[in-house]
């Protein structure tokens, strides 16, 4: 059985590390277990692991894009027509 590096796996999904990280922080992926190898603790990555994260991506909902939507469709729900004003003489 394979394992790889969690750089190596960030390769295979073809995100980011910095992005793999945010979303291990925000417990959005679930890690592998940590394992010991020559007196090192890693956590190493299967194929299985790395199929699992592949499945959520997508359902991860993230960045710029998606929070910008929510906060459009939010403002268009609040607007109203315009009070018209009177005018000062």
């Amino acid at each position: 059985m394979t394992r790889y590096s969690t750089k190596e796996a960030v390769k295979k999904l073809g995100i980011s590390l910095t992005s793999m990280n945010r979303y291990i922080a925000a417990k959005k992926i679930p890690l592998p277990p940590i394992t010991e190898e020559a007196n090192i603790n890693a956590r190493l990555w299967t194929e299985e692991d790395i199929e699992k994260v592949r499945v959520i991506l997508p359902k991860i909902a993230n960045g710029r894009k998606t929070r910008y939507q929510k906060l459009r469709a939010k403002q268009k729900a609040q607007t109203k027509s315009p009070v018209p004003r009177k005018k000062k003489k």
